[in-house]
């Protein structure tokens, strides 16, 4: 067995198990890919990617990187259901939870009083920060829907509900420190009719 802190070795890339549309869990059971775990498991996949475009952008790494490595442990955590009992599983914990709410508050504190609502923009990093949210609010609407069929780590939604509000902020704050105007929100905006 591999210690915690080694790396998953992949020796091969393509296995073919997949090519009939099903796909397996962590647990060795085989489900369709569009099945309601694995949609999640891609939600949270994705994420895991707009995450790397925005640091490969220029988003400070700190505390994105950690943030895709609990990522990783977010989607071993989906993609056994909490049935399954064979063995000790990597779970999200609500440790990981308290992390992003310190991280929230911390980040939060230095930055001016919302006026309006913000839309997403202002500098490059703080767009793309604000596109991981909204894919970050999808893998929670995924999760939830997951929820309603079979039971979900409640860490799982939780940690999925901050890291998005994680993910405001960080934009908010990505623009403070570049200078780049807060887009705000005109109900009723510029250049319709009246």
């Amino acid at each position: 067995m591999r210690s915690r802190d080694e790396p998953v070795r992949l020796d091969r890339i393509y296995t073919r198990g997949g090519d009939g549309g099903e796909t397996s869990l962590g647990s060795g059971e085989r489900v369709p890919k569009d099945d309601p775990r694995i949609e999640a498991c891609g939600d949270v996949d994705e994420l895991n990617a707009v995450l790397g475009v925005a640091l490969a952008r220029g988003a400070p790494p700190d505390p994105l990187e950690r943030v895709q490595n609990d990522l990783f442990d977010l989607g071993a955590d989906l993609s056994v259901p909490l049935s399954d009992t064979k063995r000790e599983r990597l779970r999200v914990t609500a440790e990981q939870v308290a992390w992003l709410e310190g991280l929230c508050d911390e980040a939060n504190a230095d930055l001016p009083p919302l006026r309006s609502f913000i839309l997403p923009g202002g500098s490059e990093t703080a767009a793309l920060l604000h596109l991981a949210r909204t894919v970050c609010r999808r893998a929670e609407r995924r999760v939830v829907a997951l929820a309603v069929r079979e039971e979900v780590n409640p860490e799982v939604r939780a940690y999925l509900n901050r890291l998005s509000d994680l993910l405001f902020i960080l934009a908010r704050a990505g623009n403070a420190e570049t200078g780049a105007e807060e887009p705000l929100w005109k109900p009723g905006g510029p250049g319709r009719d009246a």
